[in-house]
């Protein structure tokens, strides 16, 4: 025993020599994404179907997805494919909301609908041995929402108070007008209800958008998770959704994408100790080429606690104590942003700091450290999302909802870890430019708005 312990120690001793605790441990290598098996049709009207095996726990995940988001909304009801997604639930010719609700705690499951700028999801889950419970339950209330009136009204009043809380905070006031100054006429602008879209907001207006754009034509349906066998979970798809009508669907009205241009708008609000910031431009769908190295350059810049903006902005400069940057992609287009808050005292220095990092990251070349750390980081973070089932579905949902290819998940970290210097000074130059950054600001005008001047034209707005 004396012996062991001699030998235990003396080998700790020449660990504890040999080890450099200057230096971070080097990543190791992540194995590639591998999908579970993954089965693909279509039902006779039009239904896309995905199953996928993934037995790891007594699970079942479901997503049914729609091109039903906010740019289908009519003009003049900015917030109707919001209001459709949460109501779905609310009830169905068969089942009360109460009824819908309990059956869905019976088989520990959940359900519930939301919406994107492209998209209205209808995501839930169960235990496995009730999926054909929740197949079930998914159809009624895809096929059969009622939309009652008590449920509407509920709907409007809530989100009008909801509204007028977020109306009182900079931030959302900052990203809604900031998405209008982006977007201008493109349906991208609209990023909330209004408070008379709400008023007008009614069980038809509501039924009508469910008619149009909520059809099996229209949309596919995700199970993920321990199926039954193949033939048992078609058998169960066909017999809930195999009669649902398929109908013809129509296409938004034709609106382009505005062309990135320097614009400065303060939005005024008196009082305000300190402005909220958001810079940024219109960029590339997520299925350009050009989108990874971009995504990468956005992170190298303000993606963290390592990144630039955070190290000059905030840890050498003291300006702010949250600063960051990121890439929000649609369908059609994204928006690359940067963000931060600063006191009404520093509101100069800190946007021209804000805008001299916007410009370098396109013209000097990133470093082989930011680059490897930044992959490294990424790519962990992917892969770890993988892990839990509803993160794998999400996925597999946003592959299909934005037309991304078959393999995009499993070659993803391959294609990450390729991205090079030069295509992120590409990218970079083209899309996260300082002179064709839109900049909104939401602060005290009287206190701001001189300073705002030294950066272009300055609207203010109420």
């Amino acid at each position: 025993m004396r012996h062991f312990l001699v030998v235990l120690i003396a080998a700790a001793a020449l660990s504890a020599q040999t080890l450099d605790r200057t230096k971070p441990p080097e990543t190791q290598p992540l194995p590639a994404f591998k999908l579970p098996p993954v089965y693909e049709t279509k039902l006779t009207n039009g239904l896309g179907i995905v199953l996928v095996e993934d037995p790891r726990f007594p699970l079942i995940s479901v997503r049914l997805t729609f091109a039903a988001g906010s740019k289908f909304d009519p003009k003049d009801l900015p917030g109707l494919a919001e209001s459709t997604a949460a109501l779905l639930t609310e009830g169905t010719a068969k089942r009360t909301s109460r009824q819908l609700a309990e059956e869905l705690a019976s088989i520990g499951g959940a359900l519930n609908g939301r919406s994107t700028g492209d998209t209205l999801v209808l995501a839930g889950g169960s235990l496995a041995e009730h999926s054909s419970k929740l197949v079930e339950l998914v159809a009624d209330v895809a096929r059969n929402a009622a939309f009652p009136k008590d449920e509407v009204e509920l709907r409007k009043q809530n989100r009008l108070q909801n509204l007028l809380q977020q109306q009182s905070e900079p931030a959302f006031l900052a990203e809604e007008k900031f998405a209008a100054v982006l977007y201008g006429s493109h349906p991208y602008s609209r990023i909330a209800p209004t408070a008379a879209s709400l008023e007008k907001l009614d069980g038809s207006a509501v039924k009508a958008f469910r008619d149009a754009r909520i059809v099996p034509n229209n949309g596919v349906l995700i199970l993920l998770g321990k199926l039954p066998s193949r033939a048992a979970t078609l058998k169960l798809i066909e017999a809930n959704f195999g009669s649902w009508q398929r109908k013809e669907i129509s296409d938004p009205p034709a609106s382009a994408v505005p062309e990135a241009k320097r614009q400065v708008v303060l939005v005024n609000r008196p009082g305000s100790v300190q402005a909220d910031i958001r810079a940024g431009q219109v960029a590339i769908s997520r299925q350009s080429p050009e989108y990874l190295p971009l995504v990468v350059g956005t992170t190298i810049l303000g993606g963290g606690a390592s990144s630039r903006l955070f190290n000059n902005i905030r840890e050498k400069k003291g300006y702010a104590y949250s600063v960051h940057s990121y890439v929000d992609a649609r369908r059609e287009s994204s928006a690359l942003t940067a963000v931060t808050q600063v006191r009404n005292e520093v509101v100069e220095p800190a946007m021209k700091d804000l805008l001299g990092e916007l410009e370098t990251i396109g013209k000097e070349r990133v470093s082989p450290e930011e680059l490897t750390s930044v992959k490294n980081y990424m790519s962990g973070r992917f892969v770890m999302g993988l892990e839990s089932q509803n993160g794998l579905i999400e996925q597999l949902n946003l592959v299909k909802s934005m037309a991304l290819p078959n393999d995009y998940l499993e070659t993803y970290t391959t294609r990450l870890r390729s991205v090079e210097p030069d295509q992120i000074e590409r990218a970079a130059a083209k899309y996260i430019s300082p002179g064709k950054a839109a900049i909104v600001v939401v602060g005290d005008a009287e206190k701001i708005g001189k300073s705002l001047e030294k950066f272009g034209k300055v609207e203010v707005v109420k």
